[in-house]
This record gives structure tokens, sequence and C-alpha cells, in this order.
């Protein structure tokens, strides 16, 4: 069972459409209306931090969520949820120099794990005004996706499973989308969990 995250954004439903579409089992929760406890107790085999339209110190529970489970659950965020793991293990989330609301941009990346056998480079739609300042990004990340200007668009930890985008996958502008969060469903499925 994936347990989602909302952080109040119409994006949300997209994503769960789509994980849906790939026969995965979703519970949706705001960030305001679950407990760090009943998250454990419910024991979900993924968590996924929602896209939002604050930063990630206003994203209610998302950055105590991936600071408690890091490393016990599976854990990947998109767009506001991406920036609220770069946060939590140390990196700076700033104001990006070109705005992207509604906007593609090409997204080249390494072609492992949430990027394997997709096209590269991919179109990818984007909705953000803030951004994972590249120079800060902790050094237990790696960058896996990024722009022709070398902005992060996604980043992977080298040693637990999380991972980050910054683009909305759920995009119908966005090719690969559903490809790519089959693929981290499929990397870290709960037979591969941490124990």
């Amino acid at each position: 069972m994936i347990l989602m995250i909302d952080n109040y954004d119409s994006f949300t439903f997209n994503l769960v459409q789509y994980l849906g579409e790939l026969g995965e089992e979703l519970l949706v929760r705001r960030n305001d209306e679950i407990t760090l406890d009943e998250i454990e107790e419910l024991a979900p085999d993924f968590l996924m931090i929602s896209p939002g339209p604050c930063s990630p110190n206003e994203a209610g529970i998302s950055l105590a969520a991936i600071e408690r489970f890091a490393g016990k659950i599976p854990i990947f965020g998109v767009c506001l949820g991406h920036q609220s793991i770069a946060q939590v293990f140390g990196g700076d989330v700033v104001r990006a120099e070109r705005l992207m609301h509604g906007k593609t941009s090409e997204m080249h990346h390494d072609g492992k794990t949430v990027f394997q056998d997709i096209e590269n480079p991919f179109t990818a739609t984007r909705y953000h005004s803030l951004i994972v300042k590249r120079e800060t990004l902790p050094e237990c990340f790696e960058i896996t996706a990024w722009t022709d200007e070398a902005e992060i668009m996604a980043i992977r930890h080298k040693t637990l499973p999380i991972e980050g985008v910054q683009f909305h996958p759920e995009s119908i502008m966005t090719s690969f989308g559903k490809h790519l969060l089959g693929n981290f469903i499929k990397t870290y499925q709960p037979s591969k969990k941490l124990v």
C-alpha cells in the first residue's frame, strides 16, 4: 500500500490516478490530518510526498515524516515533496531564477532506477518557483536528472530508498511519467525493504 501525503495540491489526485492505473492500493491523507504514529501503524510499503503550493516549511507533517521514516519505508517526493527530501537532509530550497508554471523542459538523466528505460532526454512539465540549490545538495544524494541549465530536477539517496523529482510525472505533458512512477514501485518493492 502507498501512503500519499497530500500537501493540499490539485495534482495529488492525478498522481493517485496514475498509481491506481498501475494497480497500486493507495491511501491519501492531508498533511495536517495524520500523525507520525498513525503512519507507523498503517505500515505502508511506500511513502509519497505530493506537490503543494508552499515551501517545505509549510508542508505539514511532510518534513517530520521524511525524517522519521527515511531508511524504514521507501520515500518518493514530487515537486514540494522532492524539495522537502533535500531540506530534511540539509539542502537549501531557494527561489528559482526562472519561474516555471506549466512549462516543459528537456530532462537529462542517469538512466537508473526511476529513469530506467526512459528516453534521454525526455520532456517533463514543471510547476515551481522554488528549487534545490545545487551547491547545497548533501553528499548523501546524487543528482539523477537535470535541465540544459544544470538545474536539479531529480535526486536519489546513495544508500537509502529515497528519490525525488522536481517536475510533475503526472502531468499529461510529461512523457514517460507513468513509466517513471512504475519504476519507483518496481525498484523499491517491499521484498527489498530494509530491515
